[in-house]
């Protein structure tokens, strides 16, 4: 699951004991795994053999460009949202042949961008962004590569924040429209129909919604790719991950739970879409991010107080939900265990972070063991919807990143310098 472990009851990221780095980059600090990207990268990608396939990695998950490039070396491509994250593609030495451009809002400058690049295709979300994508295309006097995204109206049963399937949300063209839609887009001469692309969620631990989306619209993908000589079909993204817990070696210590039978696993879930997917003999496109960089990353914390009231014991620590929102925005789970492998009685806890907000914690009434002031925390799965997401609130300086390999550490982000945070800001004349 992933090369985070405890060895002689420190704990270790691959063959570097995280205490290690925290002495020399200190904290907040995230940690990523290299050699767990690439199993869960290898594991999927040997899944789907049966298929003509391509991997695209979703940029926004994870977009350091060391993990790019450690994805790229494995052939992965990429789904992007952003000329921003292509340009990352590109820094990091990926191709942009293999890589699909996403989001509901391109500009004509990303459409420009991408083109002039030779992206692999345009996820198309709506008929204006057609037009304006023929529009951009006839000025470089280009065709570009498009796919419609399907809305099949699925409801994935995950978090209302990330769920992109129904058409309550903002994402794709309804499945009942799309057949009039690649009618009229036909005539639209330069466009490239090249296929279909849907989205239904993400954080999925079942196969049963990817499989009714793929029941629901396979016939429509069959129907309009015999009739446009469609070449692939994109299932789009959203395998999940275990959260709790985070560590799987070893004992029946507090944090080890039982592991959950019914967990979606890369050989489920082509064992599931493989036979349904075969008969269409078109490429496919799978666009996993959480999945492949979610349990290869932690984020490292240091307790600066213990706080006791009278109903609450709050371990107050360094980091923020400016480092890492999601307990904040979606109330996730993060598993939190110390760096030194401790028994004895557990405390419930809050977790909580320096911003001057309620909502910035990490986790409530949380059983853990004792701990005190400079003693350091880990919050496992931390690897996607990280980093990508933090901020500067609160003035607070980005986090340092540092990959792993094997017995190799390296900083792939320095940490920020806190001037450097408003250095771009001026002040008006009057007010100088």
């Amino acid at each position: 699951m992933h090369e985070f472990h405890y060895v002689a009851g420190k704990l270790f990221c691959e063959g570097v004991s995280i205490e290690s780095l925290v002495r020399k980059h200190g904290t907040p600090l995230y940690v990523y795994s290299q050699r767990t990207l690439a199993s869960h990268f290898s594991k999927l990608d040997a899944a789907l053999a049966p298929l003509d396939h391509l991997i695209c990695y979703s940029v926004k998950a994870n977009s350091n460009i060391a993990v790019l490039r450690a994805l790229a070396s494995l052939g992965s491509g990429f789904d992007v949202v952003s000329e921003g994250e292509l340009r990352r593609v590109v820094a990091a030495g990926g191709p942009p042949k293999i890589c699909a451009f996403a989001g509901v809002g391109k500009t004509e400058p990303e459409i420009e961008f991408a083109l002039r690049r030779g992206i692999y295709s345009f996820n198309v979300e709506s008929e204006p962004e057609l037009e304006r994508i023929n529009r951009v295309a006839g000025r470089l006097k280009k065709a570009a590569p498009v796919a419609v995204r399907v809305n099949p109206n699925v409801d994935a049963g995950t978090h209302a924040k990330i769920t992109t399937g129904t058409y309550e949300t903002k994402f794709g063209i309804a499945f009942e429209q799309v057949e009039d839609v690649y009618a009229r887009a036909s005539e639209l001469k330069n466009l490239r129909l090249r296929g279909l692309q849907m989205h239904i969620g993400s954080q999925l631990t079942g196969v049963k919604p990817f499989e009714l989306a793929v029941r629901k619209v396979v016939p429509l993908v069959g129907m309009l790719a015999a009739r446009y000589q469609l070449e692939f079909f994109s299932i789009g993204g959203g395998l999940g991950i275990v959260y709790q817990p985070a560590l799987a070696s070893g004992g029946a210590d507090w944090w080890q739970k039982p592991q959950a039978k019914n967990i979606l696993t890369p050989a489920k879930y082509a064992a599931t879409l493989v036979p349904l997917l075969r008969p269409l003999k078109l490429r496919i496109l799978i666009e996993p991010g959480r999945f492949i960089a979610g349990n290869a990353g932690i984020l490292v914390t240091r307790v600066e107080y213990v706080k006791r009231t009278g109903r609450k014991n709050f371990v107050i620590v360094d980091a923020a939900m400016n480092d890492l929102i999601r307990p904040a925005f979606y109330d996730s789970y993060h598993e939190i265990v110390p760096l030194t492998r401790r028994n004895g009685p557990l405390i419930t806890s809050d977790v909580v972070g320096p911003v001057c907000e309620s909502g910035d914690y990490f986790a409530k009434n949380r059983p853990l063991p004792k701990v005190g002031e400079g003693e350091c925390l880990a919050l496992m799965s931390a690897g996607a919807y990280g980093s990508v997401m933090a901020s500067n609130y609160n003035t607070r300086a980005l986090a340092s990143e540092v990959l792993v390999h094997g017995n190799k550490s390296a900083v792939v982000r320095q940490r920020q310098k806190l001037r450097d945070i408003w250095k771009d800001e001026k002040l008006p004349a009057w007010l100088k």
